[in-house]
């Protein structure tokens, strides 16, 4: 009789505080799929009840085919370059598409800011609630206080020569404080750009401002990087050359880019190494154990649209599962992708790797993208408390937002 009553109370508990309650083909909570017989209890707000069995959810549940799992997480997006969509041919290869984003990134100011707008727009619709976001101006900064997404700005430095490293900091510093004086929807930190394009002087400045920050960094896109490093040799001769470089301004390590690099800093942030195209399980592992003394954390943030567009190459998935490395997903911008879709990402890893379980892929784009962002306290899994939204992955996952 006891039980009886029990139940009842929680069933009537639930239709009384006017509950939204969700059941789909599977849930994903983040960790782990839940066969239909659960139900998904949410508040008006948004807020997670709990997850429970569909006997203990009452009425008026919303059933949907398909899997319901948390929003998604964008770890690593480029939103200013949205007007550059469809202007750089894919597969030319990282030098020459850099030299077109340069030549390209200045358009009038309003057709910017439409299609910052419009790409805005189709991530939220998407799904994806929380994006990390390279800024190198603060144009951005308008449609991100009328945002519903949840931003990470990483105001990325870019200063090769030692001689100009203060001041290019405090320029950069600059667009910083504009963003850090805005809505509370935003988290911003300063970022290196990629081991090409800081010098050693800039590096540790750029650690020095960063201690407990989260630093996403562009990492291994392409074998000259570690050429670069290795021997000061490679294509990106010819790149610093086109800049009026004579010849490479970085030391010649011996050693990869990342290896070079990454020692650089070591006052706990966080790390976000972004493409990891051409990444070594050797370089997996000096991650990682440098990240166990001197960092909060790294994690390997995986673009594979933007991968095949720019050198037709998918980064080492396999070796980064092999040493359980934390994985992220990101979609790069409009000038180096097709769309602005985590759903997008998943099906492609699907596609090239079909034996990687969807759960794994799923964590990547949920709970390990919110933990990359500092922003696992309300995103990222369907956990009493949290407000990470609803994301609907049909059969064909193909992505809709529900909340």
């Amino acid at each position: 009789r006891y039980l009886i009553f029990k139940f009842v109370r929680k069933v009537n508990s639930f239709q009384q505080m006017n509950y939204r309650k969700f059941q789909a083909d599977k849930i994903f909570t983040g960790f782990e799929f839940l066969d239909p017989g659960h139900v998904l209890i949410m508040d008006v707000e948004g807020k997670v009840k709990e997850i429970v069995a569909e006997m203990d959810a009452g009425d008026g549940i919303e059933r949907y085919r398909g899997i319901i799992c948390p929003g998604f997480i964008n770890a690593h997006c480029h939103l200013e370059l949205s007007h550059l969509k469809n202007s750089i041919p894919p597969h030319t290869g990282l030098i020459p598409f850099l030299l077109d984003v340069v030549s390209k990134r200045d358009h009038d100011q309003s057709l910017i800011l439409d299609c910052i707008e419009n790409a805005e727009k189709e991530m939220e619709l998407e799904g994806i609630v929380a994006v990390g976001d390279i800024c190198n101006t603060s144009i951005t900064l308008q449609s991100k206080c009328n945002s519903k997404i949840k931003w990470n700005n990483f105001i990325e430095v870019l200063g090769m020569k030692d001689e100009k490293a203060e001041a290019n900091l405090l320029h950069y510093e600059g667009i910083l404080d504009v963003f850090n004086g805005a809505a509370t929807n935003m988290k911003s930190s300063l970022v290196p750009h990629a081991p090409y394009s800081i010098s050693n002087k800039t590096f540790e400045g750029i650690n020095n401002r960063t201690g407990h920050s989260i630093v996403s960094m562009h990492s291994q896109e392409n074998p000259a990087e570690d050429e670069l490093y290795a021997k000061g040799t490679g294509d990106f001769i010819r790149l610093f050359n086109k800049l009026g470089l004579a010849e490479s301004p970085f030391p010649v390590s011996g050693k990869s880019s990342l290896q070079s690099c990454l020692p650089y800093f070591n006052k706990q942030q966080r790390i976000i190494l972004v493409h990891n195209t051409f990444t070594a399980a050797e370089d997996i592992v000096f991650a990682l154990d440098h990240a166990k003394e001197h960092l909060s954390g790294v994690h390997f943030c995986i673009c594979a649209n933007a991968n095949r567009y720019i050198e037709n190459q998918m980064p080492p998935i396999d070796l980064l599962m092999k040493h359980k490395a934390e994985i992220v997903l990101g979609t790069d911008s409009y000038s180096s992708n097709w769309q602005l879709s985590i759903a997008a990402e998943i099906r492609t890893i699907r596609k090239e790797l079909p034996e990687i379980p969807l759960q794994c892929i799923l964590q990547w784009a949920t709970i390990n993208g919110a933990r990359a962002l500092e922003r696992d306290d309300a995103l990222g899994s369907f956990e009493p408390g949290k407000k990470p939204g609803i994301v609907l992955l049909d059969n064909a996952l193909q992505a809709k937002k529900i909340i």
